[in-house]
């Protein structure tokens, strides 16, 4: 390969936004937001496979679409923290590698504070003013309509931030 033929590595900010960029429109056009959160990781910095995807999908809506658990964008980003920086199976009697929970508290106190809650339920109330039943069709397409783009939006900023601190 000559020189001029190597690819320039794409900074962190770079890869960010395009991390940002895909989880928004993935969110858009697919929902599941943890789902959304680790593909558009795993397709800009890798460390995520397919079968952490799959395992995330239960954890939309807050746990089982029940609302009140965290985000899953949120749980996605941990999730994602985890992949990269979490203790690995080998090495369960080796401590709790706190450095993976501090850069976890990190991202859930920067979500607080950017989105006002943490829980699926807190996310609808001060993105729509409400909460509702998404095991409930009417109310489930009520909540679509009534947020727009802002959980597209907590998707993509959540996976920005992670990419950020992997």
């Amino acid at each position: 390969m000559e020189p001029h033929d190597k690819q320039v590595p794409l900074d962190k900010q770079t890869l960010a936004q395009q991390a940002y960029d895909k989880a928004l429109q993935y969110e858009l056009d697919y929902g599941c937001c943890p789902q959304c959160v680790l593909a558009a990781i795993q397709e800009t910095v890798g460390v995520i496979d397919d079968s952490v995807i799959k395992a995330s999908h239960g954890l939309s809506g807050g746990g089982g679409l029940m609302g009140q658990g965290a985000c899953g964008a949120l749980t996605g980003g941990l999730v994602a923290l985890s992949a990269k920086r979490g203790r690995d199976r080998d090495k369960l009697d080796k401590g709790r590698f706190i450095s993976n929970f501090k850069k976890g508290r990190e991202l859930v106190e920067r979500f607080r504070q950017e989105f006002g809650g943490v829980t699926c339920e807190q996310l609808q109330q001060c993105f729509t003013g409400r909460t509702y039943d998404m095991w409930n069709e009417a109310e489930y397409k009520a909540f679509d309509a009534a947020r727009g783009q802002q959980c597209a939006r907590a998707t993509a900023t959540v996976t920005k931030w992670v990419v950020e601190m992997l």
